[in-house]
């Protein structure tokens, strides 16, 4: 752990940027986990932090306002921290997001049985959910987005509550994670309606401790788009080296892999364009698109400059703030916006990745050399024979390249 820590901060300085992770020690549970934990530690690909978010209880909120629909926030609605958000950037659950997808599981219970739970489910089949589990007092559903189970969650217990029924809802990466997740909320509230969720590490609640009223807040809810733009690194010195050919090939294989698989819908390409823009239904396929994408790329010798944001200029900008993010040379990288911040994905070069290969694998081969050589020094320093610490040097280089 202390070297990882000497490694990131190596790197922080090179890159004059804080680097929050090296590659990533996510645990993969499924085949889908694997490959992209892989990925990500084969390229030593490194989460960088360009601009630190600024995190608190209240920008939560207030994003939440601004995204839901209005239509289903009464005014009368309290929010609730029920646990704190991180102070900074979880790795983990970024990955976890980006791999996986967000909260999209709803689990609803009615604290007592009530027929209104056949209501509740077709609602939510109407709002292209899809029923995992039911009961006469509970139900699992799996909904389109995070943003849209929280909007359907607000509606039932609207619903429930005028027909005197409370309700809980909660969201979760998995439908076993919702449950545990409303189970939370019961202990810290007891029966009282309201829905849970994550935001940033944090766990948050909307609840309405009397019937929801009719008048609703004023604020406009937020047009959230998610737009990647693309653009090929040097791409006149890619054509002179290999020719363009293979640049329209490379961006024509992703603009075909975009289209297909992560059904992103594409602006402004042409064939033999060296970019293009791209708007995805979410953030996350967003990110996971960008990170085929310059790893495709990369395997191909070509460097992508990516960037994501909520508008297309937005993600321009982004975009161009990649070529600040380089140690020498230009490499892959990829800059997006969390919460209020701003982060990258930067994808080492060759070299890189092999000094850090083997910083990682010769770890204590390298503190064994750095002991013998350090005490035949002082010993040489002692005993006037200051040679012994060159020759003890000499023989460290040796050694290091026999064994290499």
């Amino acid at each position: 752990m202390a070297f990882d820590g000497i490694t990131k901060s190596l790197f922080s300085r090179l890159l004059n940027k804080k680097v929050i992770s090296i590659g990533t020690k996510y645990f993969a549970t499924n085949d889908l986990e694997t490959e992209y934990v892989g990925l990500i530690n084969l390229t030593k690909t490194m989460l960088v932090e360009v601009e630190p978010a600024k995190i608190n209880s209240q920008s939560i909120f207030e994003n939440l306002e601004r995204e839901i629909d209005q239509r289903d926030l009464p005014k009368n609605r309290k929010f609730i921290e029920i646990k704190p958000a991180d102070d900074s950037i979880n790795e983990f659950a970024l990955l976890s997001n980006i791999i996986m997808g967000s909260d999209r599981y709803l689990y609803i219970e009615l604290f007592m049985p009530n027929r209104i739970i056949e209501t509740f489910a077709n609602i939510i089949i109407e709002a292209n959910g899809k029923i995992i589990e039911r009961s006469h007092s509970e139900l699992v559903s799996h909904m389109p987005s995070k943003k849209e189970a929280i909007r359907i969650a607000i509606e039932l217990i609207k619903l429930g509550m005028n027909n005197n029924c409370n309700v809980r809802a909660s969201v979760g990466m998995t439908g076993a994670a919702s449950i545990e997740r409303a189970i939370e909320m019961n202990n810290e509230i007891g029966q009282v309606s309201g829905v849970a969720f994550t935001k940033l590490g944090g766990e948050y609640g909307v609840i309405f401790e009397e019937k929801p009223t009719d008048k609703m807040i004023h604020l406009a809810p937020a047009e959230i788009d998610n737009f990647m733009y693309i653009d090929a690194k040097d791409s006149t010195g890619f054509i002179a080296k290999y020719g363009k050919d293979k640049l329209i090939e490379i961006m024509n294989d992703i603009n075909e892999y975009i289209a297909t698989e992560s059904n992103g819908k594409i602006e402004g390409y042409r064939i033999g364009g060296d970019d293009l823009i791209i708007n995805f239904a979410n953030k996350e396929i967003a990110l996971k698109t960008a990170l085929d994408c310059a790893w495709y790329a990369l395997n191909n010798n070509l460097n992508l400059r990516i960037g994501i944001g909520k508008s297309r200029r937005e993600a321009g900008e982004n975009a161009h703030l990649t070529d600040s993010i380089k140690i020498h040379d230009d490499t892959p990288v990829i800059v997006f916006d969390i919460a209020n911040g701003k982060y990258a994905y930067y994808i080492p070069t060759p070299f890189t990745r092999s000094a850090l290969e083997f910083l990682e694998t010769k770890k204590l081969t390298m503190i064994g050399v750095f002991i013998f050589v350090f005490l035949a020094t002082l010993i040489g320093w002692n005993t006037q024979n200051t040679w012994l610490g060159f020759a003890a040097m000499i023989i460290a280089v040796l050694f290091a390249s026999i064994t290499n």
